[in-house]
């Protein structure tokens, strides 16, 4: 499918292999209709190569006949998963050429923005715009993430039973992802910075997009230390508990520790011991086991220690 929207107006029009003053907007494009792009638009070889790419990178380069970059964001920003899409954008002198499967999030805002109240009348304006909702998906993933982060953590401090270990994984397995696109975007972005042809105020646009992507691969970086010392307190916790569980058997057994001593000396087989024809033996042992381990128990908790 091809479409087309002049810059100056945001009119649509029907494509008629139109060159100049237009963004055309190409997704998933058949061998005739990629024929006909390539008849008119000066594509580079290396650059059509990289957007037709399943899979390809987030990359930028600067090529005689247009400015190139491709960029990989998160397909359902909302969802945080790992599914992805692409988008590349061709930056001609007075036309801009956009490549993806099945489109965008930042294509689909972009495009419902150029239309006649508001107009972008540049292609580098719409690469920039682009740009800057493709660093605003970012964000939204952030944002998710932060959320289950959050919640992740109000879970191990409410609940210390409870084994937050393959969440905090798969979280960091997520943000690993995350930070590689974002990274891999803010690099892209910061080379079209360097190297694309423009106003200064374009390449101030660019390097203000490069400075989004910078940001959100730090929020990113910085959540994956939050896991990881939520996981170090999880551990902390459960050597804590643990601590605790040893420390009240040991107090258990040091309280049984002399009445096991007594009823060791009570029960030896000697003839001649008072306390076994004393017929208060039997309640005196008792009340010496009770009153023994009454003082160590309360001594203990007293203490603190059980």
């Amino acid at each position: 499918m091809i479409r087309a929207r002049l810059l100056a107006t945001g009119q649509d029009l029907e494509w008629q292999k139109q060159s100049s003053g237009v963004w055309v907007d190409a997704q998933a494009v058949t061998h005739e209709e990629l024929t006909s792009l390539r008849a008119v638009f000066p594509l580079n070889r290396l650059a059509l190569e990289d957007a037709l790419e399943v899979g390809h990178w987030s990359r930028a380069e600067q090529y005689p006949e247009h400015a190139f970059i491709t960029l990989r964001s998160f397909a359902r920003p909302e969802a945080a998963d790992e599914f992805t899409e692409r988008l590349s954008i061709f930056v001609f002198e007075d036309a801009v050429l956009t490549f993806s499967t099945r489109g965008t999030h930042a294509l689909a805002r972009v495009w419902a923005m150029v239309n006649g109240r508001e107009a972008l009348n540049s292609p580098q304006e719409v690469t920039y715009e682009l740009l800057d909702q493709t660093a605003d998906s970012f964000f939204a993933v952030v944002d998710t993430l932060e959320e289950q982060v959050d919640a992740l953590e109000e879970q191990v401090f409410r609940n210390v039973r409870t084994n937050p270990v393959p969440e905090v994984f798969e979280l960091k397995h997520q943000l690993t992802q995350a930070r590689r696109l974002a990274a891999e975007a803010r690099d892209a972005t910061a080379l079209l910075s360097r190297h694309a042809a423009g106003t200064p105020g374009d390449l101030v646009r660019y390097r203000d997009a490069q400075d989004s992507f910078l940001r959100a691969s730090t929020r990113f970086e910085g959540l994956r230390e939050v896991l990881t010392s939520l996981l170090d307190l999880h551990l902390s916790l459960q050597s804590q508990r643990m601590n605790e569980v040893m420390r009240t058997l040991t107090a258990v057994s040091v309280v049984f520790l002399p009445l096991t001593f007594l009823a060791g000396v009570w029960g030896m087989n000697f003839k001649f011991m008072p306390e076994l024809h004393s017929p208060y033996g039997y309640g005196f042992a008792w009340l010496s086991f009770l009153l023994v381990g009454g003082l160590l128990a309360a001594y203990f908790k007293r203490r603190g220690w059980w």
